[in-house]
């Protein structure tokens, strides 16, 4: 969800969608995408080996995953034409969602085709690996494919993609989102990483979102904003048109460039020759066999023993981010690479229970009056129950004695930042940063500092200055000066023009 802020919207260049397919809102399916998802094993067959026929033929103007429409009225999604730019001459004008050809996309396109164009290529290398299966759920769930250019333009299809707000994963699900689609989120594993579970996630809140909304450009700019957002939007300007809507103040200039960016990517995506694409390395495809593995399973222990590098397990499993299977879960199936689930069976099967998790980082307490609490903290275990789990008999409030030996989720002999690979407790952003070591500041100034009584001398402050400045050049401590201008200084930082108490 990372866009540019472009100025409204201008005066379309196109006529209106015309509806050339058939009168059905979607495609109708005989598993919905709960379904779809019970049955996940026996539908992912299918779906890989649908994948690998659509590489054989593949088409290298076209990313693989998006819809191919070569008879429109026979197509058995709606389809749409892109009026307004025949003078492209584009080698594919059918899509399976609303693309229209405007100011905003033009700009969009223009960015990637200049600026952009080493990010437009990456995405589309990565799209190789994951777009045909992405297409392929979308689709057994009665979506269009042409919605795999959302993920685009969500991740580039990176399952590790994380954004500032704590959106995961190559839909780009919050936590909350994720958990209310049936993504599983905890200190083991993160299913918006799984561009499998993700995608099926994402077919339920899209079809949930468009029969809301009754169209994809609201439905994917709810996707971005949220539903409640969009609703309110048309509720507040008695429209259900999203370019109408986008005309106006109330939604934010991301979500107003979100839908246009879709459309520039789906039009260059199934365009790759005409826009000068024509080297790009795409990725194999997502191809892997699964094995089934107990609660609590060493996977470098695993990768060892069918001979594959655990970083090639990682690659697979994007979800797990531990180096064992989850402790919660009766069974787990784990994806290998293709050709060793043999190899699993001949040496390992019989003997799954070998494999198990033991080789734990101990971690022994040197001061005193701690706590269980405070060992999770040093190491940056934000859930009690995982030391919880690995001590018996110990809660988070628990004292601890000098000396005493407390297990850590980690694995011995690899060091913290290796065993804590996927942890997603990344550092916050900049300004939110900047913003809370102004806060501590603040506060050790009201409590330190002395105010000022009855000042008389004022400073104007000037581009550039900054509070350590300000106290420098009129000889005062940092402490005094913000404790003379509390009143301003708690409720923002200082501004060209401000005035401050000084003597």
């Amino acid at each position: 969800m990372f866009m540019n802020n472009f100025k409204n919207l201008s005066i379309l260049l196109a006529s209106s969608l015309v509806l050339l397919g058939g009168c059905a809102s979607h495609q109708e399916v005989s598993q919905t995408p709960e379904e779809y998802e019970k049955n996940i094993s026996k539908n992912m067959q299918k779906a890989l080996e649908a994948q690998r026929q659509a590489v054989v033929h593949r088409n290298d103007s076209q990313i693989i995953g998006s819809s191919k429409i070569k008879e429109p009225n026979k197509h058995k999604t709606k389809t749409y034409f892109l009026y307004g730019a025949e003078h492209l001459k584009l080698e594919n004008y059918y899509f399976d969602i609303p693309v229209v050809y405007n100011a905003k996309v033009k700009r969009w396109i223009d960015y990637f085709l200049t600026r952009g164009r080493g990010f437009f290529q990456r995405y589309s290398g990565r799209a190789g690996r994951y777009a045909p299966l992405m297409g392929k759920i979308l689709e057994d769930n009665g979506l269009p494919r042409d919605l795999i250019f959302l993920a685009m333009a969500e991740s580039g299809f990176q399952n590790k993609a994380k954004s500032w707000a704590r959106a995961v994963g190559p839909w780009q699900f919050m936590p909350f989102t994720g958990k209310r689609f049936g993504l599983k989120i905890d200190w083991y594993i993160d299913e918006r990483r799984d561009p499998i579970k993700a995608t099926i996630a994402s077919s339920k809140y899209l079809r949930k979102l468009f029969e809301d909304f009754g169209s994809w450009e609201l439905a994917a700019a709810g996707y971005n904003a949220g539903e409640g957002k969009i609703g309110r939007a048309i509720r507040r300007y008695r429209t259900e048109n999203f370019w109408k809507i986008s005309k106006g103040r109330y939604l934010k200039p991301e979500t107003k460039n979100y839908v246009p960016k879709i459309m520039a990517l789906a039009i260059i995506g199934k365009n790759l020759k005409s826009f000068g694409f024509e080297d790009i390395d795409f990725s194999e495809p997502l191809d892997f066999e699964e094995i089934e593995l107990p609660a609590n399973t060493d996977l470098m222990k695993v990768a060892k023993a069918i001979e594959v590098d655990f970083e090639e397990i990682q690659r697979l499993n994007p979800e797990l981010l531990r180096w064992h299977t989850p402790p919660n879960v009766e069974k787990y199936r784990l994806r290998i690479p293709v050709g060793f689930q043999v190899a699993w069976s001949r040496c390992c099967e019989s003997e799954v229970g070998t494999f198990a998790a033991t080789e734990y980082m101990k971690y022994k307490v040197r001061g005193k009056n701690a706590r269980l609490s405070h060992v999770a903290k040093k190491y940056k275990i934000k859930k009690s129950y995982v030391l919880e789990k690995l001590n018996p008999g110990l809660t988070a409030k628990s004292k601890l004695k000098r000396g005493t030996l407390i297990t850590l989720p980690f694995r011995e002999g690899q060091n913290i930042k290796a065993n804590m690979y996927a942890d997603l407790y990344e550092r916050p952003r900049k300004r939110v940063r900047r913003y809370r070591a102004y806060r501590k500041r603040i506060n050790i100034a009201n409590r330190r500092g002395k105010k000022i009584s009855n000042p008389k001398v004022y400073y104007t402050v000037k581009k550039g200055d900054s509070l350590w400045t300000v106290a420098r050049k009129n000889g005062l401590q940092l402490n005094d000066l913000i404790a003379s201008n509390m009143k301003l200084l708690k409720r923002r930082m200082i501004r060209p023009g401000d005035r401050l108490a000084v003597r």
